[in-house]
């Protein structure tokens, strides 16, 4: 049983490969046959003529044709070693020709005579070099002749080109027109361009016209597409960016020093390239995003209203006068310097907790006199130490633990210790220096502006007296 299940697993294989060698030979048959087809027929099998064979009085009689194709072969060049004979109508062919295409033409030549029903065109390729190479360079000679008797004008196209490409970077260079017309140097500088790249197709269609050679621009501008369209394909991630850069630029949705969330990274913005745009993060770290994600993701910026609002919870006993406390840290972030009587402090009650009621107080600062995480930790400490001065307590999360064999044991004192301990006197020592909400940290901006002024900072965007959007 083994045996016959192992040969049976080889025979199909090798019947497969050796069907696969039946079909490979049969298909080098057919091509080599196909080969020896076509080659008989161009050279030996005579060539049908599609004129109408005419018989008794109305046919042409072979001398005619004769005289007709020798007078023909004496005026064309490349026939002189060519034999004709014509026998009922059909031509012969015999003798040399310079290469395939004398051979093709000369059938062609004598199919349009009267009177011919076949060809056999017999004639075989020279293989003399001499022969073969006269007719190119006789062709090399006429084309520069041609070139010399057009080189005068060919001067006046290049000229006249010249002169267009060199007033059109006059016109980009010197004269600050771009730059009035463009809302930031980038975008004057992508006029320029452009207008650089106009004056230039301008001086080649004119060039082209002074040679009257003005049937070659469909075929430069339709070359010129393709490779376009290649190029896109290729550097499609490079062109989406430049793009997005251009749109960046005329929008400014942020400005240097702006902090910003992009997609989840937050920074300050450093510059805008034409690639990227580089944020400087908290820690200090350097931050690249293609302006391609930049332009169509979300962009939270921080910066752009001075007022910023700041919130944190505070939790407090569950049996607490919650309207007391409400009260008492509300006047607490209210006696703030940094915080903002407009918009007022908020305060509500968001949720009742296992142990605790968490409050939730929100408050306004202005960004452009304080350190907006400094006033926020400030305010914290304000409204726990009046809560705790006041009495409050804020309790920590109370958890009972319950053991199955000491299931009828008393309550955990656990409890009414915490329940019985009275609220702590709060004591609050001086705020450091370090801590003052009025003191900025400048690490990250000078971080970015060293970043801007820097030897690879050379490309920024963004320009501060741009309108914004």
């Amino acid at each position: 049983m083994t045996c016959s299940t192992a040969r049976a697993g080889r025979w199909p294989g090798a019947r497969r490969a050796l069907l696969a060698g039946l079909h490979l030979l049969i298909l080098l048959a057919a091509l080599c046959l196909g080969g020896t087809g076509a080659q008989a027929q161009t050279t030996a099998d005579p060539v049908q003529t599609d004129g109408r064979i005419e018989v008794g009085d109305a046919a042409v009689r072979d001398s005619e044709i004769l005289n007709r194709i020798e007078k023909l072969l004496a005026e064309i060049e490349g026939y002189g070693a060519v034999t004709v004979s014509v026998s009922e109508g059909v031509v012969r062919i015999t003798g040399e020709v310079i290469d395939n295409a004398a051979q093709d033409r000369l059938t062609q030549i004598i199919n349009r005579v009267a009177g011919v029903v076949a060809i056999e065109n017999e004639t075989e390729i020279s293989g003399t070099l001499e022969e073969r190479l006269a007719p190119a360079m006789e062709r090399i000679a006429a084309r520069t002749r041609n070139l010399l008797a057009n080189g005068p004008i060919f001067l006046v196209a290049l000229a006249a080109f010249a002169a267009v490409a060199a007033g059109g970077w006059l016109l980009t260079t010197r004269i600050g027109i771009w730059t009035r017309l463009a809302p930031n140097p980038f975008i004057a500088d992508v006029y320029r361009a452009v207008a650089r790249i106009l004056f230039i197709l301008t001086g080649l269609v004119l060039a082209l016209d002074i040679m009257n050679a003005t049937a070659l621009i469909g075929a430069v501008l339709g070359a010129a597409g393709v490779v376009g369209l290649a190029l896109g394909f290729a550097v499609r991630d490079t062109v989406e960016n430049f793009i997005a850069s251009i749109l960046l630029s005329l929008r400014q949705p942020f400005r240097p020093n702006d902090f910003v969330d992009i997609q989840g990274d937050q920074g300050t913005v450093a510059r805008l390239t034409s690639r990227a745009t580089i944020l400087i993060s908290p820690e200090g770290n350097h931050i690249r995003i293609p302006n391609a994600t930049v332009f169509k993701g979300r962009i939270v910026n921080f910066t752009r209203d001075p007022r910023r609002r700041f919130g944190f919870d505070l939790g407090v006993d569950a049996d607490a006068d919650l309207a007391a406390a409400l009260s008492t840290a509300v006047a607490a972030l209210d006696a703030q310097p940094f915080v903002l009587d407009d918009p007022e402090v908020g305060a509500w009650i968001s949720e009742v907790g296992d142990s605790n009621v968490i409050l939730t107080f929100t408050g306004w600062v202005d960004q452009t006199r304080v350190d907006f995480a400094k006033a926020r930790g400030e305010a914290i400490r304000a409204a726990k130490m009046a809560l705790e001065a006041a009495g409050f307590g804020l309790p920590e999360p109370i958890y009972r633990v319950r053991l199955d064999s000491a299931a009828e044991a008393t309550p955990s004192p656990a409890k009414d210790t915490a329940a019985k301990q009275a609220p702590r006197e709060a004591v609050s020592a001086d705020l450091p220096e370090a801590a003052d909400p009025e003191r900025t940290e400048l690490a990250a901006a000078g971080a970015a502006r060293r970043e801007r002024e820097g030897l690879d900072g050379g490309e920024n965007l963004l320009d501060a007296q741009q309108q914004a959007e």
